[in-house]
């Protein structure tokens, strides 16, 4: 904002005395106030941040967009809201790489809300002729109506769509394959009565590999309805690292088995998180599961239990066959897997329930060496401040 009867007073600086001073002072007061007025009244975010990413200024749609409270100001980093940020900026100026004036892209936050917004970064030093950033002065626009809602009616349509299939395949499907396991359970029983020979040892095989692809079939059955019909989460305290041993003792003949290795590591006082225990389970048992079929026998599945502030995190890192660039865009992809008897659905259905829960999955893979997942959940003060943030 120009005022050329201030500049004409700060050119003026040393020559004033401490009457004109105090003058000088209250006009800067008034100007800073009616600046902030105006900032505070465009429903664009506007952030200044330093460095070190810590935040410097945020107007009133900056504050609420990225779930930052006035205390937060000149204390909290940017990239712990916004964690992948920060290595995209890595990316782009990192050794090698000449530094862009400007840099923009679309990110999607869940908090304090989900979100889709376009961020554009000025580097601020690049206003004035140098090279190196000492800071960045940021706008974010909102484009989630833009983006989702085209989005939402596509899927809405096709997720109609698929309901109603499900609904008739599950009909369709189901009545068979309980006929099929009534007479093969009719079948077993009678072999157990005949005389034990070759012959009866080879049916009662035979029926048993029948009964095994009746349950697999019933399970794609399930898959499916679960990931078309997702269920709204039922709140309750869960102490994260008890549920992933719960998990990991169902699954302790599987792991043992297939002679692998787990390891827990916990490196802070977990505190308790609000969530569903049975679809945190699903999470991490189909974690556990996919991270076993990655691996050979005497592989390695470490998992990390930590906290900050305001986060909970748990990371599955296991040693397996990995992931290549071009497969872990699709990982979330309903029916895309790598596996010969994947049913494809696993992390769709991992990735919507750590949304409904407020939470968020990243991904990181090497062909070859590994795969390490981790999940950030919302410490329940966390989730009270996002209430607070949509309330505002």
């Amino acid at each position: 904002m120009k005022n050329t009867g201030l500049d004409k007073i700060l050119g003026r600086l040393e020559d004033l005395d401490s009457v004109n001073l105090g003058i000088l002072v209250q006009r800067l007061a008034r100007e800073r106030k009616l600046q902030e007025t105006v900032f505070n009244t465009i429903q664009d975010g506007i952030l200044v941040i330093d460095s070190d990413g810590i935040v410097q200024y945020a107007n009133d749609a900056g504050l609420s967009m990225i779930g930052l409270k006035e205390n937060d100001i000149g204390v909290t980093r940017l990239w712990k809201m916004v964690p992948d940020l920060a290595k995209s900026l890595e990316k782009q100026t990192g050794p090698g790489k000449k530094s862009s004036p400007v840099y923009s892209r679309e990110l999607e936050l869940n908090y304090p809300e989900r979100r889709i917004v376009r961020l554009y970064m000025v580097p601020i030093d690049a206003q004035i002729g140098q090279d190196d950033s000492g800071g960045y002065v940021i706008t974010i626009s909102d484009v989630t109506e833009d983006k989702v809602s085209m989005e939402e009616l596509i899927e809405n349509e096709r997720t109609s769509s698929i309901v109603r299939l499900a609904a008739g395949v599950a009909h369709e499907l189901g009545n068979p394959l309980n006929s099929l396991t009534i007479h093969l359970q009719l079948i077993e029983r009678k072999l157990k009565k005949l005389a034990q020979d070759k012959e009866s040892a080879q049916l009662a095989e035979s029926v048993q590999v029948c009964q095994g692809e009746v349950q697999r079939l019933d399970g794609i059955i399930t898959h499916f309805l679960e990931a078309v019909r997702p269920q709204k989460p039922e709140l309750n305290e869960l102490e994260l690292v008890q549920l992933v041993e719960e998990v990991l003792h169902v699954q302790e003949a599987e792991l043992s088995n297939r002679d692998i290795e787990v390891n827990i590591e916990v490196n802070d006082e977990i505190p308790s998180v609000l969530g569903d225990r049975g679809q945190i389970k699903q999470v991490f048992f189909n974690l556990v599961k996919n991270a076993m079929e990655a691996m050979q026998p005497g592989g390695r599945l470490s998992i990390l239990a930590k906290k900050d502030d305001d986060f909970v995190y748990l990371q599955f890192s296991d040693t397996g066959s990995g992931i290549s660039e071009e497969e872990l865009s699709k990982v979330f992809q309903a029916y895309y897997t790598t596996k010969s008897e994947g049913h494809g659905l696993g992390m769709m259905i991992v990735q919507r329930i750590m949304r409904e829960h407020g939470g968020q999955i990243t991904i990181e893979s090497r062909k070859d060496v590994g795969t390490a997942i981790t999940l950030q959940f919302p410490q329940p003060h966390r989730r009270v401040k996002m209430l607070e943030g949509g309330n505002s």
